[in-house]
């Protein structure tokens, strides 16, 4: 049954239509002398919207990424761009900060959702009975208000105490399904709607630490709502080939939903 639930997921996402937004955006006198760094995970680097930086590796970042796009629109006087596919709050903090300095004046994060096993959670949820999947995400979610806290507080302390006068923008996750949706197989509704409570209980926790921080925290729900899976218009893959890109923000997913929640408070 998940085998043939995994090609009807895929047939439906290969129908939905694209999108194109326009991104013309002059640069502002303030904008370009920015020191921008770009940090984070997937959802920062790009995975899911091709375009793939030929220095950039497994890491899989890409041109058109919001980080991409702002730099692009905005002509900062510096940009550096350390993002990772797999990158949790950890290896941000051990690998992506060189970068930083006390002449940076923007940073922009996504981390979290690695540290829970968002990865692990999906997988569970399109390979396995809906009861694992509700208690999969039941177990992110009490990591997410367990451990998480913690390892997001020393990134964020470590990012300020490196850029100590930059603006640090961390971005959060989207709202992954459109509940009673036009998705007529897959998930159960059951499972969507345990997948969504994931997502808003590590944004919720995303949102809490940033401003314990003292840093800006932008969502990106609001954005993305009406372009979630099973929305007709969707910004996010299901499950694709290659399957990294499941789950993850198609390139009008970055022009159209993570871009202006970034520039909204950059």
């Amino acid at each position: 049954m998940r085998a043939t639930k995994l090609r009807w997921v895929l047939s439906a996402l290969l129908a939905v239509p694209a999108v194109t937004v326009g991104l013309a955006q002059p640069a502002s006198a303030a904008s370009a002398g920015e020191r921008y760094v770009a940090l984070g995970d997937s959802y920062s680097s790009g995975v899911g919207a091709g375009s793939y930086l030929s220095d950039s590796g497994s890491c899989q970042r890409s041109s058109k990424a919001y980080p991409s796009l702002w730099a692009a629109a905005n002509a900062p006087a510096s940009f550096s761009f350390t993002a990772c596919s797999g990158a949790t709050t950890g290896t941000v903090k051990s690998g992506q900060l060189a970068p930083l300095n006390s002449s940076t004046t923007l940073v922009s994060v996504t981390a979290g959702g690695n540290d829970v096993g968002f990865a692990d959670v999906m997988q569970t949820c399109v390979l396995q009975s809906e009861a694992t999947c509700v208690n999969a995400v039941n177990n992110a979610i009490a990591q997410v208000n367990g451990t998480l806290p913690g390892s997001l507080s020393s990134l964020y302390s470590t990012i300020r105490s490196r850029a100590p006068q930059a603006r640090v923008v961390v971005l959060g996750y989207p709202r992954f399904y459109q509940l009673n949706g036009n998705c007529v197989v897959g998930l159960s509704e059951t499972e969507r709607a345990a997948i969504n409570r994931g997502s808003d209980a590590l944004n919720a926790m995303l949102a809490k630490q940033a401003a314990n921080a003292g840093f800006a925290y932008s969502s990106v729900v609001d954005e993305f709502t009406g372009h979630e899976i099973c929305s007709g218009n969707a910004w996010i893959h299901s499950v694709t080939v290659p399957v990294s890109n499941s789950y993850h923000p198609t390139a009008t997913g970055h022009s159209g939903g993570y871009l202006p929640a970034f520039r909204s408070v950059a």
